[in-house]
């Protein structure tokens, strides 16, 4: 697997974030409350089960963080960006 530079992972998902070590994509949904971020975690659950590639989810009270990265391959790859467009258009569903 290839992994992906900061820079091609920006130019298709500007409103992620970046973090290293490990290198990995990162974003914090809002959400009016705690129902509604449990929701969205269990979509994201689901689309990542479908994919057998899954993010680490972190659930609070009107909030959900995102974190997607490919342990195997040390990094960012293809499936992180695709599935994390997914999870933002999960939002807008």
């Amino acid at each position: 697997m290839t992994t992906l530079t900061q820079v091609a992972a920006a130019k298709r998902l500007p409103d992620w974030s970046w973090q290293t070590q490990p290198d990995a994509l990162t974003k914090v949904y809002q959400f009016a409350d705690f129902a509604g971020a449990f929701t969205f975690a269990t979509h994201v659950a689901a689309l990542a089960e479908s994919h057998n590639h899954h993010p680490q989810i972190t659930i609070s009270w009107g909030r959900v963080a995102l974190l997607w990265t490919t342990h195997d391959a040390g990094g960012v790859t293809e499936l992180d960006v695709t599935l994390a467009q997914a999870c933002d258009d999960l939002v807008v569903e």
